[in-house]
């Protein structure tokens, strides 16, 4: 992917990219000198990254970011899209609102953003989506319900793009991350009665004994948008530490 010569470089629109696997995405695709702009609500402060400040809930601004892209960059190759929110609790413990609230940012969010782009990326020679799934889409774990419902309709709804744009061409693929040391653990973690024992817990359960990094899952993302995965879509890519398919003695 990476090149000296600037008309081959990819042209990556990233959500998310203030903070978490989105930022780190983002960062990754400068680093491999694709021309990359980030969607996000708040500044996107990555060297040699086009900052584009937009809500995914909010269907103009998202339209207006995406074209603001495509004129920037000089067109679109590919959409990852990393924005997304998450809340604690079973199925009793969150109301409509906050329901409503994270299928609006997970899965409608992926929706509006791919809307915008996909009459662009139809116009790419190599063009590509990539969506950010969680572990919790295939493994049920305590305490997501929402949250994992959500995931779990990301990952159906990466499939069913994939089936509906493979004829043009466009590749549509998920990773799905394990527990990733970003901020918004950090924030869960900061609710506990006890931090220290909530993060111990976290890292207990995953079979590599430690959280995954942002960088670790972006340079998974980076894969599946390259054209080196040309011939991949409709997949999902776990990067969970074996959390997903690993039966650990206890």
């Amino acid at each position: 992917m990476s090149s000296s010569d600037t008309d081959s470089a990819l042209r990556a629109l990233v959500t998310g990219a203030a903070s978490g696997i989105g930022r780190a995405t983002a960062a990754a695709f400068a680093a491999a000198e694709a021309r990359v702009s980030g969607l996000d609500r708040d500044p996107v402060a990555v060297d040699g990254v086009l900052s584009l400040q937009a809500d995914v809930t909010d269907g103009r601004s998202v339209s207006a970011a995406v074209e603001a892209a495509v004129q920037e960059l000089g067109g679109l190759d590919v959409v990852v899209n990393a924005a997304g929110i998450g809340v604690i609790g079973d199925i009793e413990a969150n109301d409509d609102a906050d329901w409503l609230r994270l299928y609006d940012v997970n899965v409608m969010g992926i929706v509006r953003v791919c809307r915008a782009a996909l009459p662009h990326l139809r116009r790419s020679p190599r063009p590509a989506i990539v969506n950010v799934v969680s572990i919790v889409a295939t493994a049920g774990l305590p305490q997501r319900a929402a949250y994992t419902a959500s995931k779990g309709a990301v990952l159906s709804l990466t499939r069913a793009m994939a089936a509906d744009a493979v004829g043009d061409g466009i590749r549509v693929n998920c990773v799905s991350p394990g527990t990733v040391d970003t901020p918004w653990i950090g924030r869960l973690l900061a609710q506990a009665d006890d931090p220290e024992a909530a993060r111990a817990q976290l890292v207990a359960r995953q079979p590599m004994g430690r959280l995954a990094t942002p960088e670790e899952v972006a340079t998974a993302i980076i894969f599946l948008a390259s054209p080196a995965s040309g011939f991949t879509t409709g997949s999902m890519l776990e990067i969970d530490g074996g959390m997903n398919s690993l039966r650990m003695p206890r």
